[in-house]
């Protein structure tokens, strides 16, 4: 079954611009993407023996997509369910477009054109009533529900593991149309979103009001705030905001057993938060429809700039400093030698040697307030990275990373094109744990892929702070090979077993998905798993929400 080239539809973005549906094979707007220019593919030769590939990556229409397997009565209850035959597609290049997330191995595999595990409907139900009956069709059917909000996850949270496993079939929940602003509460600086509303709107329709959100993740044009609760997501400027999971202070689940309205004041002695629970179950538990946010009113400044550390160890003892005893800016990240050099923080001017800071390593720092209050905080911020041994490189850097922060996902299928493998993890530990964890994570991929005979470039940057700790953010750049899956698997088993040895936690914010399953488990240890279960098996008794996500299935 053959997908075929449709017109995408246009969906609303940022400020009232207007882009396509996100490429079915890569990232984002397709007007966005563009070639790598030639002085980097010649330092992709030089370096690291990249070439490009020797085929081209598959079209839509070249696609064998398998034939849906739930039958005409499953989908006239879906199509009751969700309000109409016309919010449940079934068409192949709808399918294909809700087939994997957005990881360097999810598309590396839908360019090779697998796209045997396609759902074989996607469905789009209007509201919770909706949600909750398309889950009781599903559940008395047997058959696996995919949440989908922006399908941005790149830890396989969008690849279940429920084809061949006993399910008549599998669907993409997609919640699209949850895409309201439903309440604003001036007064408690509160606003209840629907799930499926993506965080360009949001801001939008906040900032009408006077207020923000304040979760700028790199993913923030085509995400959704369902997504961010669902994954435990943080954005660039949490030094300020905080991560997503501090905002929430109220979420609506619908489940196979019903639904769950959780959180009706700011703290709770009550028992244990339920909401937490929530949080970072990406699907596994229930389906989130609607969340209650934490908002701030809207900076009347945003002003970033740069400083220059000697070592990456200097600049993390600065940022210690800040985030330990203040003052904290909104937004706060130290890119390490290497990726200084490269100038990753810079999208736009990779590859061009007299746009790179000097040697060293680059703190990016942001302030946002009234004007009074932005310019306070940077005198005193100034004060404290002096003090460490900061060198003041004026605005320049600072907005150059705020004007490209978005670019790095086109950049990533660029590489792609042109026969490199670029892949991404985190992870995050206390203060004194950090500089073993750094360099045994750095160890772990550079060996890995060396045996590989792909010898990598290692970057790495600290993007979110506390006052115990920190996140370490890797890319990872090489040749493909003959045999990149295979060789990126065996890097990154060895890097999830050096952040595990090492103190870290599996993920900071990306998730747990499929990817990370024998890390989580081992991380919150056999009784951990089990509690977790007993949570699943009274929600979801069926198994059919998200199989194998966060978890493995009973019977795997």
């Amino acid at each position: 079954m053959a997908a075929e080239e449709s017109p995408p539809a246009e969906v609303v973005r940022p400020y009232g611009r207007t882009a396509l549906e996100m490429l079915w094979n890569g990232w984002g707007d397709p007007g966005q993407a563009a070639p790598l220019p030639g002085s980097v593919r010649d330092l992709l030769r030089d370096l690291l023996g990249v070439r490009p590939a020797d085929t081209p990556p598959a079209a839509l229409t070249d696609l064998d997509v398998p034939a849906p397997r739930l039958d005409a009565e499953a989908l006239d209850a879906l199509a009751r369910a969700a309000g109409g035959a016309a919010h449940v597609l079934t068409g192949a290049a709808d399918r294909v477009r809700h087939t994997r997330g957005k990881s360097t191995p999810d598309l590396l595999r839908i360019r090779a054109g697998e796209v045997a595990d396609a759902p074989d409907a996607v469905v789009l139900p209007g509201g919770h009533d909706e949600v909750l009956a398309v889950l009781r069709v599903c559940a008395k059917r047997r058959v696996a529900v995919v949440p989908f909000g922006g399908g941005t996850s790149v830890t396989g949270g969008l690849a279940p593991s429920a084809h061949g496993a006993g399910f008549a079939g599998v669907v993409a929940l997609d919640l699209r149309r949850l895409d309201r602003l439903t309440a604003l509460d001036e007064v408690a600086r509160t606003a209840v979103l629907d799930a499926g509303l993506r965080a360009p709107e949001a801001e939008r329709l906040l900032g009408e009001r006077g207020f923000t959100l304040g979760h700028f993740p790199q993913s923030f044009e085509w995400a959704t705030i369902g997504g961010f609760a669902a994954t435990r997501g943080s954005g660039q400027a949490s030094a300020g905001y905080g991560r997503f999971d501090e905002m929430v202070v109220g979420l609506t689940v619908a489940t196979p057993e019903g639904t769950l309205r959780l959180g009706r004041a700011p703290r709770s002695a009550a028992g244990p938060d339920l909401r937490q629970l929530v949080l970072g179950s990406e699907g596994a538990f229930g389906v989130i429809t609607s969340v209650t946010v934490r908002v701030r009113p809207r900076p009347r400044v945003r002003e970033y700039e740069g400083w220059r550390f000697g070592s990456f160890d200097a600049g993390a003892a600065a940022l210690r400093a800040l985030a330990q005893d203040g003052p904290l800016p909104t937004v706060l990240r130290l890119s390490d030698e290497t990726e200084t050099v490269v100038g990753l923080a810079r999208p736009e001017d990779i590859g061009a040697a007299e746009a790179a800071p000097p040697a060293g390593c680059l703190v990016v720092a942001g302030y946002e307030g009234a004007a009074g209050e932005a310019a306070d905080r940077r005198a005193a911020a100034h004060v404290v990275l002096r003090a460490a041994g900061g060198e003041p490189l004026g605005a320049e850097p600072g907005e150059a990373w705020a004007e490209g922060r978005y670019r790095a996902p086109y950049l990533r299928d660029a590489l792609l094109d042109a026969g490199a493998f670029a892949e991404t993890l985190e992870t995050a530990g206390f203060w004194p744990a950090l500089p073993r964890l750094y360099e045994a994570v750095r160890a772990a991929l550079t060996e890995a892929l060396t045996a590989a005979g792909t010898p990598p470039l290692v970057m790495c940057h600290i993007s979110h702070v506390y006052e115990t700790g920190a996140s370490l953010y890797f890319t990872v750049v090489a040749a493909r090979g003959d045999d990149p899956l295979g060789a990126w698997e065996r890097a990154k088993r060895a890097a999830g077993d050096a952040i595990l040895e090492c103190g870290g936690t599996i993920s900071h914010h990306h998730g747990v998905g499929t990817d990370h399953r024998p890390w989580y488990a081992r991380e919150i240890g056999s009784l951990g798993v089990a509690a977790l279960r007993a949570v699943k098996a009274s929600l979801d008794p069926a198994g059919v929400l998200n199989p194998g996500v966060l978890l493995p299935r009973a019977d795997e």
